[in-house]
């Protein structure tokens, strides 16, 4: 007897150990934004890690790309969305809507007001109910199907398929409850032929069906009762059931960007199973990813919010870049090409820009997730056998967008962490063949103005190519990502010679008169009216206080330039101190992340933004990290909440979100592509990092506060570590991390050189 007490007390405590981690996600986090001033520019992702698809409720109309807002009172759908951001907005899209009453075709009639009272966003389940019409909507994904439960009040009932508009078709099979089309709306990066083919099937038969169509731009649509046949502008279908109150009408939805007989197969990711028993397994793949980073004991505010605010951000950190591969009826993996409008066999993931992820999310993916990372690297390499270039920004092809060679960090980083693709020739064959070309269509694909970089070092500014600056910067770190793979495969000695000189081409951009990067004229002077506070011309959505601390590989180099530490620091002491003065005259207005700068009292840095996330960790270098751990904790408490405006500018695919992230576990990636982790400010108790290698990093805390950001003493596995650095392989192998924190700061520890992380010149 007491042998069967003890064996159910354990399965107790086993029980309540295992924690549900979704519930401290919120996908409405960043969701209160607008054109004027991003608080996140996310929306309500509903869908598995990587998925293929997501689902979102609706509060825009077709074709806005700030589709779900969380000041809005109505929605027109719930939309399949494969949207990476607003500013590049969507494609393969679609809506479903449920109504009573009268059957309605038009996106704005049909809206229904709805309140967050009566909602529940998870990051596999959605739920709410629809005012104007007495429906309880609820929906949960697979990674390329979902399943719709619908509970409608007693009469006539509806549900709405609108394929969208650009061209689309659509069919109604009443023998089968079944409805089939395709939609080709997309703003881009799609071949000619490109269609998101997509399939629903219902639990129930029809007793009123109808198509409706626009043949035009600007046609309001019409319900027909005559079976669409082709391909038409803007199609859509409704279909009708007579209910009584309370009943649950299901729709098992699929789609695919190969078929229509594709589409049928990944509908099978349904089965038949019901709808609380796909929630349960949607939920138990979410717990497995978020759980392989278990936090307690915040001290950022203290409270729970720190939990919400760490799994809501590694939930975005876990969305992008999404699937864009799929399985035949053998389990065959292939995908249709974006790139070349083929059926191509292998992985494919997209909707990322590298210019935003390479910092960090990355980083974090190669860490915590290196089996999906992989299959992400082999998606890259054969996005440069379809095309001839690895993607810069993909949605879900090249897409022009943003500045640098940055895919030459993710695959690098990729590869000096061990995660290895299978053909290595071809990873340095497209690495080296970006370095002197630009796609002939999408110029921000491979390198603009290679020819000037690679003869004078530099891309002049007056030669017509803008944000010149940015560019140089950037093109010069990608060389250095180039020369760890090079190395590391035995390439030719002058390779290396070339890549290595590139790599310290930042040199050629710095004004010792302002100790800051500025763009160069062609005859190698600076310009006169040079202002380091002006945004873009020579850079990137950000001025030279933003862009001169873009040396991500040779720190030391650049406290060199600026004439040693203490110039430095006080460099870095001025992003801060500064007023937030801005010079918009590039773009004529403020510019959202101008915006966002100038709001949250931080000076001129300006989180918001990608191009500044690391400079804090630089403290690191300069022998004054306790600096580091004050600002770091400024910017995880003032700037991350798990709220509707809990970001500070653009999420931006991940980014934004593994910052916080990696900040919260006192670790960053200022350097992809070494083996480098810069040290910051543990913000939890405790923190346990289950790797796929089955050994286990723990971070523990002592002293740890709201008001206690400082590292007093800190051992690694029970030694003294003195260091401002932790090694990836150090970490992988199995550790312990141990800080005693404090509210003051311990100015004697981190100051030696040797204390400093990776520099290329060092």
């Amino acid at each position: 007897m007491k042998h069967l007490l003890t064996l159910l007390l354990a399965a107790l405590c086993l029980t309540a150990s295992a924690r549900d981690y979704t519930q401290y996600v919120n996908p409405l986090m960043g969701t209160q934004s607008e054109f004027a001033l991003s608080a996140g520019n996310t929306y309500p992702a509903i869908a598995l890690p990587w998925g293929m698809n997501f689902w979102t409720p609706q509060t825009g109309e077709m074709g806005d790309g700030w589709q779900y807002t969380y000041t809005a009172h109505q929605l027109r759908g719930f939309k399949q969305t494969h949207q990476p951001s607003p500013w590049i907005n969507d494609y393969g899209q679609f809506a479903i809507m449920p109504m009573t009453g009268r059957p309605i075709a038009d996106e704005r009639e049909r809206a229904s007001w709805f309140s967050h009272k009566a909602e529940t966003a998870r990051p596999n389940y959605y739920q709410v109910y629809l005012a104007d019409y007495d429906i309880n909507a609820e929906l949960t994904p697979t990674e390329r199907a979902c399943l719709f439960r619908f509970t409608f009040p007693e009469g006539k009932s509806y549900i709405n398929v609108d394929a969208y508009d650009q061209g689309s078709h659509i069919r109604i099979l009443s023998a089968e409850r079944k409805i089939v089309g395709y939609t080709t709306r997309n703003n881009g990066g799609v071949g000619e032929n490109f269609r998101n083919y997509f399939v629903l099937v219902f639990d129930h038969p029809f007793t009123y069906t109808a198509t409706y169509a626009a043949d035009a731009k600007d046609m309001p649509v019409s319900l027909d009762s005559l079976a669409l046949t082709q391909t038409t502008y803007h199609a859509g279908a409704i279909v009708g059931f007579d209910t009584r109150r309370g009943e649950k009408v299901h729709v098992r939805v699929a789609s695919s960007f190969i078929s229509e007989a594709q589409a049928e197969t990944n509908l099978t990711e349904l089965g038949t199973a019901d709808f609380e028993t796909l929630r349960q397994r949607g939920t138990d793949r979410w717990n497995e990813v978020l759980g392989r980073i278990d936090v307690e004991g915040g001290c950022v505010t203290e409270s729970e919010d720190d939990l919400r605010t760490f799994y809501s951000c590694l939930y975005r950190s876990l969305l992008f870049p999404r699937m864009f591969w799929e399985r035949d009826a053998t389990g065959h993996v292939h995908h249709y090409s974006p790139y070349n409008g083929r059926v191509c066999d292998g992985y494919l993931y997209t909707d990322t820009g590298f210019w935003d992820t390479f910092r960090c999310l990355f980083p974090l993916l190669d860490l915590v997730y290196p089996s999906e990372s992989l299959k992400m690297q082999e998606g890259l390499l054969n996005a440069y056998r379809e095309s001839g270039f690895f993607p810069e920004w993909a949605s879900p092809g090249h897409r022009p967008c943003m500045v640098g060679n940055n895919s030459a960090a993710v695959l690098a980083d990729a590869f000096v962490k061990g995660i290895r693709v299978s053909d290595t020739k071809t990873l340095m064959e497209g690495l080296l063949h970006a370095t002197h070309a630009v796609h002939p269509e999408v110029k921000s694909t491979g390198r603009i103005g290679y020819e000037h970089y690679n003869a004078l070092g530099y891309i002049p500014c007056d030669i017509g190519i803008k944000e010149s600056a940015a560019r140089t910067l950037e093109y010069c770190f990608d060389d250095w990502c180039v020369l760890q793979v090079a190395e590391a495969l035995g390439q030719p000695r002058d390779t290396l010679r070339t890549l290595r000189e590139r790599a310290l081409n930042y040199r050629h951009l710095f004004r010792p008169d302002y100790r800051l990067m500025s763009g160069r004229r062609a005859d190698g002077t600076f310009a006169d009216d040079f202002s380091p506070l002006k945004w873009g011309g020579d850079f990137t959505e950000g001025n030279a206080w933003h862009y001169t601390w873009s040396v991500f590989h040779d720190p030391q180099g650049l406290i060199d330039l600026m004439g040693g530490k203490h110039n430095f620091t006080a460099m870095l002491d001025s992003l801060f101190t500064l007023p937030p003065l801005y010079d918009d005259s590039y773009y004529g207005f403020p510019i959202h992340e101008i915006r966002e700068m100038t709001v949250m009292n931080m000076g001129n840095y300006a989180h918001g933004n990608q191009p500044v996330q690391h400079a804090i960790y630089l403290y690191d270098w300069a022998g004054e990290p306790w600096k580091a751990q004050y600002w770091l904790r400024e910017v995880m408490r003032r700037m991350y909440a798990p709220t509707p405006d809990g970001y500070c500018g653009d999420e931006d695919n991940g980014q934004t979100s593994a910052w916080y992230v990696w900040s919260a576990l006192g670790l960053y990636p200022v350097c992809p592509a070494s083996t480098h982790y810069a040290i910051g400010s543990p913000a939890f108790r405790h923190a346990t990092l289950h790797l796929e290698n089955g050994h286990d990093i723990t971070i523990e805390t002592a002293g740890g506060a709201k008001h206690a950001p400082y590292i007093q003493h800190m051992t690694l596995d029970g030694k003294a570590w003195d260091a401002n650095y932790l090694d990836h392989f150090t970490l992988t192998r199995g550790a312990t991390l141990h800080y005693d924190m404090s509210t003051t700061p311990n100015t004697q520890r981190g100051t030696s050189a040797k204390a400093a992380p990776y520099s290329f010149s060092r």
